[in-house]
């Protein structure tokens, strides 16, 4: 059986694990490892690993634990605007959707644009009604409240007056998957609600293909996770993909070096998933922690969120 494997992550800047119970930490864990089970069922029955990461990006979408569809953070004015993007490693075909309003699975509308081919990018009220015009499940701003996001955006606004820095886990988080298929192709995906407490109308890297969004066959497909405007600054996805590429380095020490020391001398939080073309996977932080996973072609998969590592049936 050729290799497949798929890697995801939830966002990094996660709590200390004395902050939820431990019922919920097993929550999240557990929709992790759904997620995992979503995109590796596609991989086992020889799908496209861009199917995988679509499939398993949905389910953290559609997850309260995760800041990204049902569960997005709040801008300013306690409005959702919604981030996804989507590429395929085999055409460098991608789509992405920003500061959307309505859609439920964003990165269902990623992938619809991308096939539909027009456009890559499309913002606002446009990709809003593209995801409606093609059929795609919209929602009303109250879908994507959580109790968890308001009282983040609270805390933010009261940080903001008294002039103090909020938690990573208050700030941002984003959600993500990378694969490897058995036709040896590689794909990536990013869904997110941003920073809490961010401008309305920012953008960030989740829907820009090569910061926070990249695939390659044949070198490496990337999601990110972190303060955006660092990852666009140093077009992370591709500075990666341009490491193995060029500089022959190994996915480890590409993905560890743009994490650890890129971004880390801006002191922001950052994280991201990455696999190479041999299906070897990386995932580093440089926060408390990262929510994530990862399945090999064996069928063993791991959920993580700190240190300790879960092997989670799939």
């Amino acid at each position: 059986m050729k290799k497949i494997a798929l890697a995801i992550h939830g966002g990094c800047g996660v709590m200390p694990e004395d902050s939820m119970t431990a019922s919920d930490w097993e929550a999240a864990r557990n929709d992790l490892a759904a997620a995992l089970g979503a995109g590796y069922a596609v991989l086992q029955s020889g799908g496209r690993a861009v199917d995988a990461v679509e499939a398993a990006v949905v389910v953290m979408e559609n997850s309260p634990h995760f800041n990204a569809g049902h569960g997005a953070a709040l801008n300013e004015n306690g409005v959702h605007e919604l981030d996804a993007s989507i590429m395929d490693g085999a055409t460098l075909g991608a789509g992405a959707v920003s500061a959307a309003l309505a859609i439920r699975n964003p990165i269902k509308a990623a992938r619809r644009l991308m096939d539909d081919g027009r456009a890559v990018l499309l913002t606002g009220a446009a990709a809003d009604r593209f995801a409606e015009a093609n059929g795609l499940a919209t929602e009303p701003q109250s879908y994507f409240t959580t109790q968890k996001r308001v009282e983040a955006l609270e805390a933010m606004k009261a940080h903001a007056a008294a002039g103090t820095d909020g938690t990573e886990n208050e700030k941002h988080g984003t959600v993500g998957a990378v694969a490897l298929d058995a036709a040896g192709h590689l794909a990536a995906a990013t869904s997110t609600g941003g920073y809490t407490n961010k401008p309305e109308g920012r953008v960030g890297d989740s829907p820009i293909i090569g910061a926070g969004t990249y695939a390659r066959d044949g070198v490496c497909a990337v999601s990110g996770t972190g303060k955006g405007e660092f990852f666009i600054r140093h077009v992370v996805g591709h500075e990666i993909a341009s490491r193995i590429a060029y500089l022959r380095q190994d996915l480890k020490t590409a993905a560890g070096a743009v994490v650890n020391h890129d971004l880390a001398v801006h002191e922001i939080g950052a994280g991201l998933v990455a696999i190479d073309a041999e299906g070897e996977i990386a995932a580093p932080y440089n926060t408390p922690g990262m929510f994530r996973g990862w399945v090999i072609s064996d069928g063993k998969a791991f959920v993580a969120t700190h240190e300790t590592i879960y092997e989670v049936m799939v």
